[in-house]
């Protein structure tokens, strides 16, 4: 389930076992301490938690022994399992499916993971695990869902912003939800309920935006020069690599000039996304992203793209992120870009 959803599932009752997974830490760390309230207000009042630090290293029989000790001070206990690298390991695993079969009665389990690439989430283990108890996934808040999710949290203290607030707010705290969710915070220390307005907000809130690179090509598909440039400025400010801002560029470049080209053949969006293996949220977006360019100026970009290659490795003049920016605004904005494009 979603964090979001946790609240109604513990009101309903608990489980004897969470697992908790994703890269959100503030939606994860948040979906723990919920699990921890109720189960102390269901009368889970002493707690042990266990780390593994390294897989290879870790008593795993402390899982057993812990499954099987009776409370010296409570009947009912909170066992906390935390895996920061989110691999247990063949022992661990082994150790995970065991303890998943045989859950105590008196027991309320949180294993708490990063996020799991494909191959973890289809592992015995984390199979037991998910037929055992409830996997609460903390999925990252897309640009996109991250106006809906502000507001959430501000209608909580009473609060609302203008159109023109939020749209301020989202582009400071973008990629930054535990940041945002000071920020907000903040907002309702400083001012009383009701809406808020853009000029308070720019009085208060902080610039805590952190732009990740991967994010780039799905911000090109939409058309957005201004949030484009502002998260070029960012990584750039960051200390990014430019090579790989460029390969990101460069990957949304050549999927875009494929994608047009199938479709000017006449081949289905459908089939294409599935070729070109594109998903999620840029599996809606490439499309009306294609129909902004055309073969001519996809081409000039792919040029454009080699020809910043070797600006980065030192060969030409230049400014390389003066340049990125160009390549970025190629498959954008026609407007800016270069005449007969």
């Amino acid at each position: 389930m979603r964090p979001d959803e946790l609240g109604k599932a513990l009101q309903r009752g608990l489980a004897p076992l969470y697992v908790i997974h994703g890269d959100e830490s503030l939606l994860a760390l948040e979906a723990a301490q919920a699990i921890r309230d109720a189960a102390r207000t269901a009368g889970y009042h002493e707690r042990e938690v266990l780390t593994v630090e390294n897989a290879a290293h870790f008593q795993w029989s402390q899982l057993s022994t812990s499954s099987a000790s009776m409370s010296l001070f409570a009947e009912l206990r909170l066992l906390e399992l935390r895996i920061p690298n989110g691999k247990p390991g063949a022992e661990g695993g082994k150790a995970l499916e065991a303890f998943a079969s045989n859950l105590s009665s008196d027991i309320l389990t949180i294993i708490t993971l990063p996020k799991l690439d494909k191959t973890a989430l289809n592992s015995k283990w984390m199979q037991a695990l998910a037929k055992a108890g409830v996997v609460v996934e903390a999925k990252a808040i897309e640009r996109q869902q991250l106006p809906d999710w502000i507001r959430q949290r501000l209608q909580q203290q009473g609060q609302s912003l203008s159109a023109s607030a939020m749209d301020w707010l989202v582009d400071r705290v973008e990629g930054n939800l535990l940041a945002a969710h000071q920020e907000i915070q903040k907002l309702g220390l400083l001012h009383p309920k009701g809406e808020l307005q853009l000029a308070e907000l720019e009085a208060a809130v902080a610039n805590v935006a952190r732009y990740d690179v991967f994010s780039l090509g799905e911000a090109v598909l939409t058309g957005d020069a201004q949030r484009v440039c502002h998260m070029l400025d960012g990584l750039r400010a960051e200390g990014e690599s430019p090579v790989l801002v460029l390969w990101a560029l460069a990957e949304e470049t050549r999927t875009l000039y494929k994608f047009a080209q199938g479709r000017s053949r006449g081949v289905p969006a459908a089939q294409l996304t599935k070729e070109l293996r594109i998903w999620g949220i840029k599996q809606r977006l490439i499309e009306g992203a294609a129909s902004r360019v055309n073969a001519k100026r996809l081409k000039a970009a792919l040029q454009l793209a080699r020809q910043l290659d070797a600006l980065i490795k030192g060969i030409g003049e230049g400014d390389v992120w003066a340049e990125l920016n160009r390549l970025a605004l190629l498959l954008i904005n026609p407007q800016l870009a270069p005449r007969g494009l």
